[in-house]
C-alpha cells in the first residue's frame, strides 16, 4: 500500500499553506535579527557604515541558508 502524503488526505492545502508561510515568517525574523547581529558587529570592528543594500543582501543570503536548512530537515536527507 502507497503511503499517504498530507495533500492526498483531502482539502488539507490551506494548512500546507500555513505550514510554509509561518515557515516563512520564522526564517525572515531569524534573518532579520542574524542582519542587525551583522551589522553591529561590522560597524564596531570598522569606522564605515554598512549600507541598506548590505542589510538586504544579508538578509537574503540568511534567508536562503535557512530555507535550505528548514528544507533539509522538513524533506528529509
Amino acid at each position: 500500500m502507497k503511503l499517504l502524503t498530507l495533500l492526498e488526505v483531502g482539502n488539507l492545502e490551506g494548512l500546507a499553506i500555513m505550514i510554509i508561510a509561518l515557515i516563512f515568517v520564522v526564517v525572515f525574523v531569524v534573518s532579520l535579527v542574524v542582519a542587525v547581529i551583522t551589522k553591529v558587529i561590522y560597524e564596531l570592528s570598522n569606522k564605515k557604515k554598512f549600507s541598506t543594500g548590505q542589510f538586504w543582501m544579508t538578509v537574503l543570503i540568511s534567508m536562503l541558508v535557512g530555507g535550505l536548512i528548514s528544507g533539509v530537515v522538513c524533506g528529509g536527507m
